[in-house]
């Protein structure tokens, strides 16, 4: 316990700029005083933490110390290996400079464990995305680009309702979420920090004009933007559904809905009881089964499927 703990430690103290004592403590569940003795071991050891006085004191690691090779284990390096490869499908950094990383972490595994590396693969991280261009990937390239320049961008920009206008952003990083690429941003019209999806973005370009970074990072961002809705927001709708699906659409039901939603009937059938945002596209969603799907419950629902399906008709019908 004692050894798990002391590199918990090391781990915590290079990925930190200064840790305190008591926060070390508390991570740990152990007393000040345990805390002090595995720190001076660790000094003993020949880890070089050095220690700081005063209301912004604490611990940290010499900047010029690295892990040694044997700090790690055959199954972390397979892991790091398989989050690398995961990030590398992204295409979140250049080709060549992925390259060379996946190089230095295969480089610390041992000649004697290369011929087990093909063998403990067992998980693949692929986030390629099926629809993918040489457009789409400038327009990542340009962003990315501009994010390392900080230079100024401007866009036009569809909105989830529509909406088009045209943007000027201070540009802070890019995140994936899902299959989607989103850049995150201080839009200087709005004078707020906003997000944007790649597709919607058209007419990308960089300006010459430089601007000071600020003082916020992508996690932070990335953290606000997650965050439910304060008690001044508008909290987004949500609709209970049950929904009875053709033995035809099994396929679809088992890829979109968890299992606990599903309830199989004796005639093939499918009953699906979910929950989705109540938002215009939830018709769309729910159209594309065709006749596959039959919306039992609400009712509302189901009068604006019967609704949007009879428009369909009546376009067809001229």
């Amino acid at each position: 316990m004692k050894l798990e703990r002391m590199m918990a430690i090391t781990m915590l103290l290079l990925n930190r700029r200064r840790v305190q004592a008591q926060e070390l403590a508390n991570r740990m569940e152990v007393s000040l005083r345990t805390i002090y003795r595995d720190l001076e071991s660790l000094s003993l050891a020949g880890i070089p933490i050095v220690s700081y006085t005063g209301a912004e004191g604490g611990y940290e690691i010499m900047d010029n110390f690295r892990l040694d090779r044997q700090m790690l284990s055959f199954d972390e390096l397979i892991a790091l290996s398989t989050a690398l490869r995961g990030l590398q499908s992204t295409k979140a950094l250049n080709h060549s400079n992925m390259d060379r990383l996946l190089d230095k972490v295969g480089a610390l595994v041992s000649q004697a464990e290369q011929g087990r590396l093909s063998e403990r693969e067992q998980v693949i991280v692929d986030f390629t995305p099926w629809k993918k261009s040489e457009a789409e990937q400038n327009k990542y390239e340009t962003l990315r680009m501009a994010v390392n320049d900080t230079k100024l961008i401007q866009f036009g920009y569809t909105d989830g309702k529509g909406s088009e206008t045209k943007r000027c952003i201070e540009p802070m990083g890019l995140v994936l979420k899902g299959y989607a690429w989103y850049l995150h941003g201080y839009c200087l019209h709005r004078e707020d920090y906003r997000i944007f999806r790649l597709s919607r973005i058209r007419e990308l370009q960089v300006l010459p004009d430089s601007y000071k970074r600020r003082e916020i990072t992508l996690s932070e961002l990335n953290q606000r933007m997650a965050a439910p809705r304060t008690q001044n927001q508008p909290t987004q709708q949500h609709v209970d559904l049950v929904l009875q699906f053709s033995g035809e659409a099994k396929v679809a039901v088992f890829d979109l809905f968890s299992e606990k939603e599903i309830e199989q009937l004796p005639t093939g059938a499918l009953l699906v009881r979910t929950t989705f945002p109540d938002k215009k596209w939830l018709i769309g969603f729910l159209l594309q089964f065709q006749t596959d799907v039959l919306v039992v419950e609400p009712n509302h629902v189901a009068a604006k499927v019967r609704e949007a399906a009879l428009e369909i008709a009546a376009m067809y019908a001229q």
